[in-house]
Formats: structure tokens, sequence, C-alpha cells
């Protein structure tokens, strides 16, 4: 079996050992074979399946099921996916564990992007079918840990074999799918709008077929040869949970940054179908078409912010100055959607905060690449960082529920309120990446 790049599995020898700097140094060098374009397409395919599955039924789908089930309670909406995130959030490292550790003649990453589709539209169907919001609930646990599984999959192999010199590029080309997946997902969702089972099942139908195809298309390679590592025992597992800060200070710094930022954006996200029918007065089923809208002429700013963002990131070679223009964009886009009342204003405030979030995302994602503490445990490592999105993405939705509600009046939800607070947290991440980021320039 052959494979479009060669790979290093190992940590260079001795970096556990080495201070802070030159341990950070050794676990840039990483693997040096470039990724071939064929590898790279289909990597974009499976990333755009992974995102279109679970960005639909998070961004529309279950705000439906709330309305057709508790109309009025748009609240429940934190709680649900907040729980959802909670639980991933419990267990991403020990997926992240056994996926380091698998020894497989599909290879260490493989096999988990099958495991996570199969959970995944195992959820949806669930979604599609609940009775009563509990259920709903418990399929989008399901839901989200699968598409969650897949996704971690995909950027651990990305974390095993890109280059250097090719981190910021994929990272855009990646990151542009995941901003394209959710904005046509919405579409597609809304030309199934009258079927509530369709609004789930065609975009994890969709998702699951683009990411069986990767694996199959472009095989990993076996991992039976590989050293299995240490054996794992309680007290492995209960530190894979965190890492030694001072050892790995700029992963550290860069941990707190990617947190707090994810914070901010998580307020000015969760309740964005609610948000688009209070705003324009209307009903939420039929929100579906305007977000599709907005999406459609923010996948230009996406595209830009991505490409831009993770080839000049590539050229210059410099990360942390475009993290940090980032946060500046994101900061301006929710202030005009904290004070927008028509849909011109909401979607200047919409384009601006998805260029923001692509630039983030490329820029951030190959910061984290290059700074990677232990290349042999990268699957740990990328659920560790993972945890700077995931615990936002629990947490947020939840108090987001409560702010929404301080000096609301009537039915009227203070969104102004949450996208201000919103703002805040996305400028003080980044300026923690630019300040104290300090072996990535």
């Amino acid at each position: 079996m052959t494979n479009d790049f060669s790979v290093t599995e190992q940590s260079p020898a001795g970096a556990g050992e080495l201070p802070p700097a030159r341990a950070a140094h050794a676990a840039a060098a990483g693997p040096q074979q470039p990724m071939s374009k064929s590898y790279i397409f289909w990597l974009m395919l499976a990333s755009f399946g992974a995102s279109i599955a679970m960005m639909v039924p998070l961004s529309y789908g279950i705000a439906v099921r709330i309305t057709e089930l508790a109309p009025g309670h748009e609240e429940v909406l934190g709680y649900i996916t907040g729980t959802a995130q909670l639980v991933y959030l419990i267990i991403s490292p020990l997926v992240g564990i056994w996926s380091d550790r698998t020894r497989s003649r599909f290879g260490r990453r493989s096999p988990f992007l099958f495991l996570g589709t199969g959970i995944g539209l195992v959820g949806l169907v669930i979604i599609g079918l609940a009775p009563d919001l509990l259920v709903v609930g418990a399929g989008w646990v399901l839901g989200m840990s699968g598409w969650s599984i897949a996704g971690a999959a995909l950027q651990t192999i990305q974390a095993d074999k890109l280059p250097e010199q090719q981190r910021g590029k994929v990272s855009a080309l990646t990151g542009l799918m995941t901003q394209i997946a959710p904005v046509l997902g919405i579409g597609v969702a809304y030309a199934v709008s009258s079927n509530t089972m369709l609004i789930f099942l065609v975009p994890g139908l969709i998702g699951a077929v683009m990411l069986a195809l990767f694996p199959l298309i472009k095989p990993e390679g076996s991992s039976k040869d590989l050293p299995r590592g240490e054996v794992v025992t309680v007290k492995s597992v209960v530190a894979s949970y965190g890492f030694n800060v001072r050892k790995y200070p700029d992963f550290a710094w860069n941990w707190l940054g990617r947190f707090v930022f994810f914070v901010g954006l998580y307020f000015n996200t969760t309740f964005g179908t609610f948000f688009y029918a209070q705003r324009l007065d209307l009903p939420v089923r039929e929100v579906a078409g305007i977000v599709a809208t907005v999406g459609m002429i923010g996948v230009l700013a996406a595209a830009t912010g991505a490409l831009v963002g993770g080839f000049l990131s590539d050229k210059l070679q410099r990360r942390r100055l475009f993290v940090m223009i980032a946060a500046l964009l994101f900061v301006g886009g929710a202030i005009a959607e904290a004070t927008a009342w028509s849909l011109p204003q909401i979607i200047l405030g919409a384009v601006l905060m998805q260029l923001a979030i692509a630039v983030f995302a490329t820029v951030d994602q190959a910061i984290v690449y290059a700074i990677i503490p232990e290349r042999a445990q990268a699957g740990r490592y990328m659920a560790v960082i993972q945890f700077a999105q995931k615990i936002p993405s629990a947490l947020a939705p939840l108090i987001a529920g409560v702010v929404i509600t301080i000096g609301a009046v009537g039915a009227e939800k203070n969104y102004t309120l949450l996208y201000l607070v919103g703002a805040a947290f996305a400028l003080v991440g980044g300026l923690i990446i630019l300040l104290k980021v300090k072996s990535v320039r």
C-alpha cells in the first residue's frame, strides 16, 4: 500500500526532556514531505462532510425541533447544545488516547472516521423522531459526539502529516470547507424544511458519504508496526486531560487565547436562528431562507479570510498578527449585529464575523500544528487543544441563555448585550495569543 506522503510518527529524540524553548522548536519540526494535491482535495471534501453533518442541526435543525415541541423556549437550545458539548469534552481525551494507540491495517485515525460517522447518523435519526426535548437532547449528545470524533480524526491526520510550509495553506482550504458547508447545508435543509426528518437526514448522509470516501480513496496505511508505547493506566488517563504548562508555555498561552476567543464566538453564534427571527420579525421556521441568504453572501468573506489568512501567514511566516486582525474584525461584526434591526446591517455584521472566524480558525490551527509538544501523542494533544473550543461551546450557550434574559422586555431577548459581551471576549483572546505566544511569529 502506498501513501501520498511519508510519516514522521515519533517525537524528536529526547524532546520530552528539552527546555521549553528547544522543546517547542523540536515539536515544530514535525513531518517534512508535503501532502499531494489529490490528498488535499479529498481531505477538503471530508472536512466539508464533517461540517455539514454537524453544523446544520446545530445552527438550524435543533431550533426547528424546539419550536415544534416547546415554542417560546429558545433558551433550551443553549441547554441542549451545552450538555452535548460537555459530554464530548469528557470523552475526547479518551478517544484521543485510543486513536494514538490504535494498531490496525487501516491506520490509527481512519477507524475513528467511520466510528464517528456511524454514531453521528444514529443521533440525527433520534432527533428527527424525538417525541420530546429530553430525547432531542439525548440524540444530540450522540450526534455531537459522533461528528466531533470524525472531525477530530481529520484534524489529527493533519497534525500527523502536515509540514510547516503547508500548515497555513491546508488549514485555509479545509477551514474554507467548514465555512461553506453549513451555508450550503442550510440551503439544503430549507429545501426539505417541510419534512423534519429530512432536515437532519439529508445533511447527515451527505457528510457520511464524504467522510467515508476519504480513507477509502486515500488510505492512511497500516499502523500495526508502530510502537505501542507505555501501558495505559488510570493515572495516565487522568494526566491526559492536561499538560505541563511550565514545560510548554506557548501551547498553554495559545490554549488560553483560543479558549477566550471561542467563548466570544459561541456567545454570538449559538442563538443565530432566534436572533434573526426576533430582529426581522419572522417565524423561526421561515428563518432558514434568511440564514441561507446571509450565509451565501458570507461565503465570499469566509473564502477570502481563510485563503488570505492561510496563504499570507505561510508566505510572511507571521501567524500571531493575523490572529489579532481576526479578533478586531470579529469585534466589528459583533457590534454591527448587536445594533442591527435591518437585513443589510445584519448581513454586514455576519460578513465581518465570518471573515474573522475564517482567519482565526485557519491561522490558529497552523499555530497549533507548529507547537504540539509530543507528536507521537498527537491525538491526545489535539483533544486537549480542542478543550479550548469545546469547553466554551459547552459553557457559553448555557451562560448565553441567561445573558439574553438580562433586561429582556416581554418575549424579546437581550441579544444586544449578548453580542457586545461576545465581542469583548474575542478581543481579549486575540491579545493573549499576540502577546504571549513566543515561538511562533
